[in-house]
């Protein structure tokens, strides 16, 4: 009876570690890409936009999926926020809380002198910091990356290397970058490595000509020049800069980066005619990031996919899509070219939340995706009950419901401007509360697979570093 317990102990404790070995994979470099806002319906769309039904994103084509959960500590829906930082941190949280404890509340912040939105109303009681998978990264030795296409203090880039109480503090959580200086985030040791996205504007002093500047006079970004970053403000700025020394690339003065529908314009428009596509600042993040011999971590967000989502505007979501998955190709071919089975580095895609577009109607297979629906079986333009013909992309609710529906035709559904009709009329369309896609390849990949809680992600995250 004795030697048989100790065989079954024995047996237990073999079996324990083969399953830890299998989970703990030795992943060096991981990188985490984040779709912002990109629900099934739009990864779909966006496939029959670019490549047709039988065709497939680069996505598409990693070896691992699963779904995921998403909703917060207090909502059905989540926002950007706590969702992102589930990943993050492996934490359920309030909506708008950034990196912070379930029992955080998310106070709202304040104006500064100037009238701008965005002080830290944050009680020092109220919660407390929770450790981000970055900031674990960084503690290891590795070099740590946060890139994106909206503005860098935006809730999804914030909640890698940020803790506040309200995402829209927006000018504290830019201070948490600045190394050594009032409000830094000392978990980030010397500093995140690589940072580029837009919203210039949290980093530098109110002027005339500088008015959502910040209103304590501080700039941020000589602060980082002081401490050996690199600052670009341009895509030529980001492709002359060395690749030994930290580097922030902020390409707007305000608000996000250009849609990618815009940007890529020739002539491109405005500050799109300077600002890398999110492919181009993938890759030189990892030629910065490369250079540390233990490995990095990068996030890379698709940040503008969600903002045309509550616009409506379903064609500048889907290009935005497109340039994301693009971005997921020129990271499989980078880490590829001195890592071709991917031993070393791990790839996550997924998305913070879904929203409410759907793929309505039974319209015959080559019609494109943005048109007018037509049947199937006639060819004919399909027709409601009132005998208007309508689009295949249509949202559950959103500003554009009309009191009395009309035909539609290929030339206005078409139109890059065109906002998709909504079920229910609201101000701007909101966020979706169903599972989400995760993909994945690489070292640890075999680990994401199922049905899973956002937070469970952070943990084999985690796993797949040997934390």
């Amino acid at each position: 009876m004795k030697r048989n317990l100790q065989r079954s102990l024995l047996a237990l404790a073999i079996g324990a570690t083969i399953s830890q070995a299998a989970v703990a994979a030795d992943a060096k470099n991981i990188i985490f890409f984040l779709g912002d806002g990109m629900g099934p319906a739009t990864i779909t769309a966006a496939r029959i936009y670019k490549y047709g039904e039988d065709g497939s994103l680069n996505m598409d084509k990693l070896e691992r999926t699963a779904r995921i959960k998403t909703f917060s500590n207090d909502a059905q829906t989540t926002d950007s926020a706590p969702s992102m930082a589930a990943y993050m941190t492996g934490v359920k949280m309030n909506n708008e809380v950034i990196s912070m404890s379930t029992d955080t509340v998310a106070t709202e912040p304040g104006k500064d002198a100037n009238g701008n939105l965005g002080i830290n109303n944050c009680a020092s009681t109220n919660g407390k910091l929770v450790p981000t998978i970055l900031e674990l990264a960084k503690a290891k030795g590795k070099a740590v990356g946060s890139i994106t296409t909206t503005e860098l203090t935006h809730a999804t880039p914030a909640a890698t290397f940020s803790h506040i109480c309200n995402r829209n503090a927006q000018y504290a959580i830019a201070a948490q970058l600045a190394p050594g200086g009032a409000g830094y985030n000392a978990a980030l040791l010397d500093g995140v490595d690589v940072l580029m996205g837009g919203g210039r504007n949290h980093f530098t002093p109110y002027s005339a000509t500088n008015t959502k500047g910040r209103a304590d006079g501080r700039d941020l970004l000589a602060e980082m020049a002081a401490k050996g970053y690199t600052i670009a403000a341009t895509k030529a700025d980001m492709q002359a800069a060395p690749l030994t020394k930290k580097f922030i690339g902020i390409y707007s003065t305000t608000s996000q980066l250009q849609y990618e529908l815009d940007r890529a314009a020739t002539p491109p428009v405005g500050e799109g005619a300077i600002q890398p596509s999110l492919a181009e600042m993938t890759v030189k993040a990892m030629d910065i990031l490369g250079q540390n011999a233990n490995g990095y971590f990068l996030m890379v967000e698709g940040g503008r996919i969600d903002h045309a989502l509550h616009a409506t505007n379903a064609k500048r979501a889907l290009v935005d899509t497109i340039a994301f998955d693009d971005a997921i190709k020129a990271a499989q071919d980078k880490a590829r070219s001195t890592d071709p089975t991917l031993a070393n580095t791990l790839i996550v895609v997924t998305a913070d939340h879904d929203h409410t577009l759907t793929i309505n109607g039974y319209s015959k297979r080559g019609n494109p995706i943005l048109d007018i629906n037509r049947d199937y079986k006639t060819g004919q333009p399909g027709k409601d009950e009132d005998g208007n013909t309508y689009s295949t992309l249509v949202f559950g609710n959103g500003p554009n419901r009309p009191n009395l529906r009309t035909n539609l035709d290929s030339a206005t559904v078409l139109g890059d401007n065109y906002l998709q009709e909504a079920g229910v009329r609201l101000s701007s369309e909101t966020h979706g509360g169903g599972d989400v896609k995760l993909f994945a390849t690489g070292a640890g990949a075999k680990a994401f697979k199922g049905t899973m809680d956002n937070t469970k992600v952070f943990t084999l995250l985690k796993n797949a570093f040997g934390f």
